[in-house]
């Protein structure tokens, strides 16, 4: 069964560094990447009759010319398309990787990702897209809905791209946490790169098993791997230790599913993506 890295590029400044990411992560993996470009679906303009008096033939003709204007935009839009993938994927062979495969789409980023559920083994985005700004702590809008309906790994990249050397796992010891740790242990994405795993917690013998364990795993499946225990805010010494050590990504777990796992995992995952500045992978 063959294994495909799909990466959404929209032909903003970000594309360079999505399809980057999403070459080295296809390297990695010894998979297939695939640059995937989705374009808006457009409404056609209506004209509606509202008086009688009004001119049939006068309405007639003009709803003639603005359908000929939807069609010529159709076109143009699907041109656009193939100049971001061809350029991307010129971007992606002269930084040294092979060609990748192209596919257009139409309709809603979520819902055409929801079509290659079965297809793609990881999924690289950027965190912001063609109609945002460039605020370093705002997200673009597809990022919250895409984490909370994929099921499939994220990679969530941002500024320029930069072969990772060491990752950072944010761990609390939950069930989802302790997924991740087995995903980065076992993968072949981060082989050979030095990983800490890092928990935010009051200092327990409970805890530090746990933490413990986890760098174990990783040490028995090759990592150099390191441990700390850290107590305080979550956010901020998370952030802290990612700056301190120069951490080049971070794994984090996705959203939970109930109201309050939602608030303890999905507050802190989404001021991590707003201001870590740094790729991160979500995992469920």
């Amino acid at each position: 069964m063959s294994t495909n890295v799909l990466a959404g590029i929209d032909g903003s400044k970000h594309t360079a560094c999505v399809s980057e990411y999403a070459a080295w992560a296809a390297q990695q993996l010894s998979a297939s990447l695939v640059l995937l470009n989705v374009m808006h679906k457009p409404e056609p303009t209506l004209l509606y009759n509202m008086s009688a008096a009004a001119s049939l033939s006068a309405q007639d003709k003009i709803h003639a010319e603005l359908a000929d204007l939807d069609k010529k935009r159709a076109e143009l839009a699907k041109a656009q398309s193939q100049v971001i993938l061809e350029q991307a994927s010129q971007h992606v062979q002269q930084a040294g990787y092979p060609a990748p495969r192209t596919i257009s789409r139409e309709g809603r980023l979520t819902e055409v990702l929801e079509q290659y559920d079965d297809y793609a083994d990881l999924v690289v985005l950027g965190r912001r897209g063609n109609n945002e700004d460039d605020s370093p702590d705002r997200l673009g809008g597809h990022v919250e809905h895409v984490i909370r309906t994929t099921d499939k790994p994220l990679l969530l990249t941002d500024g320029e791209f930069k072969a990772p050397e060491r990752v950072m796992i944010a761990f609390d010891g939950s069930e989802t946490t302790r997924k991740c740790v087995e995903y980065i242990a076992r993968s072949p994405l981060f082989k050979g790169l030095e990983c800490h795993v890092v928990m935010v917690a009051g200092p327990s013998e409970e805890k530090q098993a746990q933490l413990e364990a986890a760098r174990q795993l990783l040490e028995d499946n090759g990592h150099q791997a390191t441990a700390a225990l850290l107590q305080g805010e979550v956010k901020k010494n998370l952030l802290a230790y990612q700056d301190r050590q120069n951490m080049d990504m971070m794994v984090m777990g996705a959203y939970g599913h109930s109201r309050i796992r939602l608030w303890l995992l999905g507050s802190i995952t989404n001021l991590m993506l707003q201001e870590s500045h740094k790729p991160m992978l979500i995992l469920r």
